[in-house]
């Protein structure tokens, strides 16, 4: 009797095994033709070259300090280096800060930078915004700045507020004087200044 069960059993497994098999083959075959392998790869052919020709890092940071004390930090979405140049950078969406042995900062933000580690300058642009512990918040579109001191220049207008109000400008330099001292903010070129008092307290 148990010979007759051992018998049945090993012909129905002579059966299932083969009809196993022919689903998993099945289910494979259709898999395959559900998958075309003359697809493109989720990436579009102009990034992929791109990627190749510039060197890119996502989310650069870096901090420093220059000869004169200055602490330097800065952060961007993207750095890249154009035609793999060496020492030639582009960052986009760069945010930085410049804080002096006095205890003032600056902080400067931008949509984009290119930066020459060989020339020792950063150029910002695209709206261009610059922000000092004084109270002074400016924007621009075209800044320049050296890397190993503190020189900020806008050869272009200026616009923003200031303590005392509005304020515009022709051009605006943040530089330390040859002498030494805190860095000052100066504006030049038909500058104009519209006051507005701060309320009283009562």
């Amino acid at each position: 009797m148990q010979g007759d069960r051992y018998t049945r059993m090993v012909s129905w497994l002579k059966v299932l095994f083969p009809l196993m098999a022919l689903a998993l083959l099945s289910t494979l075959f259709l898999i395959s033709r559900a998958i075309d392998p003359g697809q493109s790869i989720p990436f579009a052919e102009k990034e992929i070259q791109d990627r190749l020709r510039d060197q890119q890092v996502t989310a650069p940071f870096f901090t420093g300090a220059s000869a004169q004390g200055d602490e330097l930090s800065f952060y961007a979405d993207v750095l890249t280096t154009p035609d793999g140049k060496i020492g030639s950078n582009t960052a986009t969406n760069i945010r930085a800060t410049i804080k002096t042995p006095d205890g003032a900062f600056y902080r400067l933000q931008s949509k984009q930078a290119d930066i020459d580690l060989v020339e020792d300058y950063v150029k910002l642009t695209e709206d261009v915004v610059v922000m000092t512990s004084t109270g002074y918040r400016m924007t621009s579109d075209y800044m320049t700045s050296g890397l190993s001191s503190l020189n900020l220049e806008s050869p272009g207008p200026v616009y923003g507020t200031a303590p005392e109000g509005t304020l515009e400008a022709g051009s605006m330099t943040v530089a330390k004087p040859e002498n030494g001292g805190a860095a000052q903010l100066f504006f030049t070129n038909r500058v104009k200044l519209i006051y507005k008092p701060k309320p009283l307290i009562e």
